[in-house]
């Protein structure tokens, strides 16, 4: 894919009856379909992209930039927003995020994943900030990669590891806020602020699947793409939705 391609958004005209219009409107259908990924994947209209206007991406009107629908969104609190189809961006409906905690976690709380040796200790380094009597903290982005001491001379892929326990659904967006000087004045674009589904939604309701089998709720993910978009091929499913081919077998 060529440079131009790359930045070239595949969605509707304005005019198009199927447009989604409205911040409003795209929370009604993330609803109703589940979930959805923010960008165009292999999945032909499995997106937020190709359901909205074209003209309307960064244009920094909040009646019709799907870019700050996701702020609002994630503001809201009524849908997760997080880096969750394939280690990219996108929405999960609270209906739908305890089997895919399940299916991500397989069961794991954060702890216990470590305690099988299953999470790298950079992973770990993020996790405490939010554990125990942290569990209702929400932070920055640079927040977190300071206090878990990544940077220069520290560790390494913050990035790469932050995607992870998105991945994983240990961490959601929680808001985009600007920065604060020493003034209290605010300055800057809007930064990501994280925190953890269960300071949202409660540790109950998230992990209420963790007593099925990850596979039963893989299938039903995985089920739901196939009901919306039959001519899908089952690889692409898997990619996208981070389920891996030996649940089935």
């Amino acid at each position: 894919m060529d440079e131009e391609e790359r930045w070239t958004m595949h969605g509707l005209s304005e005019d198009d009856p199927d447009c989604i219009r409205t911040v409003e409107e795209m929370e009604e259908y993330i609803d109703r379909i589940g979930f959805l990924p923010l960008f165009r994947c292999e999945i032909p209209g499995f997106s937020v992209e190709e359901h909205t206007a074209a003209s309307g991406w960064w244009s920094d009107d909040s009646a019709r930039d799907p870019w700050t629908w996701r702020q609002i969104i994630a503001a809201r609190g009524h849908i997760a927003y997080g880096k969750f189809f394939d280690r990219k961006a996108g929405f999960i409906s609270k209906a739908c995020l305890p089997a895919f905690s399940n299916l991500r976690r397989d069961g794991y709380d954060f702890d216990a994943r470590w305690e099988d040796e299953l999470a790298s200790s950079r992973s770990k380094r993020i996790m405490d900030l939010f554990m125990e009597e942290h569990a209702d903290r929400e932070l920055f982005s640079y927040e977190i990669r300071q206090l878990a001491g990544f940077g220069k001379g520290g560790e390494k892929n913050f990035e790469g590891e932050i995607t992870n326990l998105q991945m994983q659904t240990y961490l959601c967006v929680r808001d985009f806020r600007r920065r604060r000087n020493k003034r209290g004045e605010e300055y800057g674009w809007g930064t990501a602020v994280y925190c953890l589904p269960e300071h949202i939604w409660g540790y109950e309701y998230v992990t209420s699947e963790y007593r099925a089998d990850p596979k039963e709720s893989a299938r039903r993910i995985a089920g739901r793409v196939k009901e919306l978009y039959p001519a899908a091929a089952d690889k692409d499913i898997y990619r996208v939705l981070g389920i891996s081919k030996t649940l089935f077998k």
